[in-house]
């Protein structure tokens, strides 16, 4: 897959429209930041660093949110998502919720310290 527009039409229907989303929000929030495939999957970087990504896994949905600082301050907000050093997984679409989401992308944006 060359384009996030590829790799949309590849993932799975149940998957695709939370998907779509996430991509809306990364393209709303992270002005500046530019939008391509990264590791083989849809990722946001800023000075050619990538900062946000997501992919679709069998066994759950990712979400990488890189700086740790972010991270860090939303942990709480992160419910029953599964947390790791830069990846949160949510086992169900519908477990995402786009208010936090949009919370980590809009401090990823402010956020001028190093990725982790």
């Amino acid at each position: 897959m060359t384009t996030v527009d590829d790799y949309l039409a590849e993932v799975p229907q149940g998957r695709r429209e939370i998907l779509t989303r996430l991509r809306d929000e990364c393209r709303i929030r992270l002005s500046g930041h530019a939008e391509g495939m990264y590791y083989g999957m849809p990722g946001y970087a800023r000075d050619d660093v990538v900062e946000v990504a997501f992919a679709s896994q069998k066994q759950y949905i990712s979400v990488y949110i890189l700086k740790a600082e972010v991270l860090d301050a939303h942990r709480d907000r992160l419910g029953a998502a599964s947390v790791g050093k830069g990846c949160i997984r949510y086992r169900r679409p519908e477990a995402i919720d786009l208010e936090v989401i949009g919370s980590l992308l809009d401090a990823t944006h402010n956020s001028r310290a190093p990725i982790c």
